[in-house]
């Protein structure tokens, strides 16, 4: 499903007008964006939870070379979904 398709689906689900679909799917988005990369926790009961995550500093391979290298350390978002998600996809 693309953005497009979630917003007209999110139009008619609601009764409002696609822009006005669009306008609160993209605060949402710039939402979540802001409360994780504060490391807030964003928490959807039965939906899911954002969080950030910190990842250690670990060694790969250069796949072209097969060299060794050193993968730094860094900040990435987490997805975890809630009961109510992962009933409905089972």
């Amino acid at each position: 499903m693309t953005k497009s398709e979630l917003v007209a689906k999110i139009a008619m689900k609601s009764g409002l007008t696609k822009t006005d679909a669009e306008k609160a799917l993209n605060a949402f988005q710039d939402s979540v964006m802001e409360a994780v990369k504060k490391n807030d926790k964003v928490t959807l009961v039965g939906f899911g939870s954002f969080e950030q995550k910190q990842r250690q500093a670990r060694k790969g391979r250069n796949p072209q070379t097969g060299a060794e290298i050193k993968i730094p350390a860094g900040k990435t978002p987490k997805f975890t979904p809630g009961k109510n998600f992962k009933e409905a996809v089972k």
